[in-house]
């Protein structure tokens, strides 16, 4: 089987604090997710850990993703993948400019969404208005990007939607999501997980 470990942090007790890990950063505990798959394991992590991940949307549902990728994130497959895995799961997808230019030179299909102060409807009234299950936003390197990120992260946090600010996390959501839509999605105990060892 396989466990995947996740860090519960206190950023809600912090209101008005950019919830993105630091070196500073402690733990007020951490949750387990344990699977026949790493995906599985992953998804169950994050529920576990409060950050509950959307399902898949079904026939006729429309369910919306935002991804607001970083500079150096923009140029990476690992980036296409991610974004190919939710486009296949049935997701749209919301994208600020720079990453909807590149999703769209590369055969994805996503609408472009106004970064906070270049138009409406921008990226934070989305999430306000509850038309985005899951936002992915990797941080940038430039300091002038910060606060524009940093209130995408606050605004997804105060009101309850899912985020994860790197690729790697985006990649194993998407999986996990996916699995869980096949059925994969049963519950064992720790004696169950046990009683397979040998």
């Amino acid at each position: 089987h396989h466990g995947a470990k996740e860090a519960v942090l206190p950023f809600e007790k912090f209101p008005g604090v950019d919830p993105v890990l630091g070196p500073e950063m402690r733990s007020t505990g951490e949750v387990l997710g344990l699977a026949d798959n790493f995906p599985l394991a992953f998804y169950k992590a994050e529920e576990a850990a409060n950050a509950v991940l959307p399902s898949a949307p079904a026939a006729g549902e429309k369910k919306t993703v935002l991804i607001s990728l970083s500079q150096k994130d923009n140029q990476k497959k690992e980036a296409l993948d991610m974004a190919r895995a939710f486009s296949y799961l049935g997701f749209n997808i919301l994208a600020t400019e720079g990453t909807n230019k590149f999703f769209n030179e590369n055969g994805i299909k996503s609408e472009m969404i106004a970064k906070i102060g270049e138009g409406r409807p921008n990226v934070l009234d989305v999430i306000l208005n509850n038309e985005v299950c899951l936002v992915v936003n990797t941080p940038g390197i430039r300091n002038d990007n910060r606060a524009h990120e940093g209130t995408i992260r606050k605004s997804a946090l105060r009101y309850k939607v899912p985020y994860i600010t790197t690729l790697a996390g985006a990649k194993a959501a998407v999986d996990g999501i996916g699995t869980v839509r096949n059925g994969k999605g049963e519950v064992k105990s720790l004696q169950d997980y046990h009683a397979q060892i040998k």
